[in-house]
């Protein structure tokens, strides 16, 4: 028991309230940089604003983890064989996903380090490249399947649109019974409000229905 409060005693009089804090406002700054990243590059379907605030968890976290095993071997590997049997059941949805994941980790790293020029340094660089890779069109635009209930007199003006607005367009299916037709066209676009208000002003379309998908180039 002795040694125990021996250890202890040694602990707090190492520990520093003001530093701990100080890297502790410097992790929320840090996440909340990765999460309003996240949210204004974000070109998926479903924008999730839990994942936004995990990111800011994630630093937050890993910060104070950093601060108390980065001067000690032991428990370093303790905390090391704890964690590879700590199995996390979350899916993640898309690729970016894990990519903003491990940015977070790293700033928490850099933070609990002490290396806060480091981390201000990769943290605002990383945000830049996102910014410039998603605004300066790098990624194609978003992929959406047309879905238009028609009378197949129609068709022609249908197509005749889509030749005129959409640059970008593949049929995916047709179907064609005795009392209308529907079809199924894949397009990339920016304006996908607009297409559907267009699409319905043509005399013949009964529907038409937008719905957002994620395909790969050229699939």
């Amino acid at each position: 028991m002795q040694e125990i409060w021996s250890n202890f005693g040694a602990s707090m009089r190492n520990l520093n309230p003001w530093t701990v804090l100080f890297a502790l406002v410097c992790g929320l700054l840090m996440g909340v940089l990765v999460a309003m990243t996240y949210k204004l590059c974000y070109r998926g379907v479903l924008y999730s604003p839990n994942f936004a605030m995990t990111l800011v968890m994630l630093t937050l976290i890993t910060t104070p983890v950093v601060m108390c095993i980065k001067s000690d071997i032991a428990l370093s590997m303790g905390m090391v064989g704890a964690l590879s049997i700590v199995r996390f059941r979350t899916a993640v949805k898309e690729a970016m996903d894990t990519a903003y994941m491990f940015w977070a980790l790293t700033m928490g790293i850099l933070l609990g380090a002490g290396l806060y020029p480091q981390a201000l340094i990769v943290g605002l660089g990383i945000a830049a490249i996102l910014f410039f890779m998603t605004f300066v069109h790098f990624t194609n635009k978003s992929a959406y399947l047309l879905v238009v209930h028609y009378d197949e007199a129609a068709e022609g003006d249908i197509q005749q649109l889509l030749r005129a607005t959409v640059r970008q367009r593949r049929l995916r299916s047709k179907t064609v019974t005795r009392a209308s037709a529907e079809m199924t066209v894949e397009v990339r676009l920016d304006d996908r409000q607009s297409l559907v208000s267009q699409v319905l002003s043509i005399e013949g379309v009964y529907d038409a229905t937008l719905v957002a998908c994620q395909t790969e180039a050229g699939a």
